[in-house]
């Protein structure tokens, strides 16, 4: 077993590869459950945790970290941009910052791509074929108003979520900023090795959501197999892999002696590594397109996927 290590993103700020998702369904009962499990998870150890504004639960974050006692510094906080948001970045931000009760944000993300219309009485306006409504806002007008927030001494990074290779190209076109982080779906069923490249030579860490790829990886008989091996669960194999591979990772666990485990990885060889990464499907588990082949409002094609 090895420590979580740190990274350090492309601007020289270290943060823990391992940190605690904070996505708790769509209810407000269900949201607010979240700060007994948050309250664990920084017990446990996690000195990094995972929101965004739409998750509904940046106010639980908030909390957890006050009545945790540990001193800000020493947890790192992610939080994200809303679809509907992009032409309202400032004021989105500065909500974040309200709701979670805190000076400052350590980085902060683009949650996707596509800009969808702003509607204040609902986050997600339907189209009369029940798809989003999406503008055509571009995300580099979107990222350019988000580099802007560093000039604000209020958020110590910036990066972006759920962008292909094809997407960065064209933000990188006219970012005045890196990313430091790109935040997609990854798993060993879904290993991204093209995106990882890519955001490798760009000096853009990989963080990966819905990384222990539920109990269809968990399931998985090689995993079953060296989770025996190496006398650990598959999800801590799973983890363990995305380490070794230089991606970070924000899975989610409401149980604290399975918070403690994710925090306590075994070192895997090369061979297994390899083998791992071989059970790559191209599936995705998480977001997927719909029954009109769409994504949150956008086709694969205009995703890059």
């Amino acid at each position: 077993m090895s420590p979580i290590p740190n990274l350090t993103l492309n601007n020289g700020i270290k943060f823990p590869a391992i940190g605690h998702g904070s996505w708790s369904g769509t209810t407000p009962d269900k949201q607010a459950e979240s700060l007994e499990w948050l309250k664990s998870a920084l017990k446990a150890g996690y000195r990094h945790i995972d929101t965004a504004q739409d998750y509904q639960t940046e106010k639980y974050v908030g909390i957890a970290i006050r009545e945790s006692g540990i001193p800000r510094e020493e947890i790192f906080v992610t939080t994200k941009l809303p679809w509907n948001h992009h032409t309202r970045v400032a004021k989105s931000f500065q909500d974040s910052l309200e709701f979670l009760g805190i000076d400052y944000i350590d980085l902060y993300l683009m949650h996707w791509p596509q800009a969808v219309l702003y509607d204040e009485n609902n986050s997600q306006p339907t189209n009369p074929d029940g798809s989003l409504i999406t503008t055509d806002h571009s995300f580099n007008d979107t990222w350019a108003d988000i580099e802007k927030l560093l000039d604000t001494g209020k958020v110590r990074a910036i990066g972006v979520s759920n962008l292909s290779i094809k997407n960065l190209e064209r933000l990188l076109k006219t970012a005045k900023v890196v990313p430091a982080v790109n935040q997609v779906e990854l798993h060993p069923y879904l290993a991204q090795n093209d995106l990882l490249q890519f955001c490798q030579e760009k000096g853009i860490i990989l963080t990966a959501y819905a990384a222990t790829g539920y109990s269809y990886v968990r399931d998985d008989p090689l995993m079953v197999q060296l989770g025996k091996k190496y006398d650990v669960s598959p999800t801590q194999v799973t983890l363990a892999w995305h380490l070794a591979r230089g991606t970070t990772a924000v899975p989610k666990s409401t149980n604290f002696e399975r918070q403690k485990q994710n925090l306590t990885l075994p070192e895997l060889n090369e061979e297994d590594i390899k083998r791992i990464s071989g059970l790559d499907k191209n599936q995705r588990l998480c977001n997927k397109a719909d029954e009109l082949g769409k994504v949150w409002g956008w086709t694969y094609e205009q995703l890059g996927w």
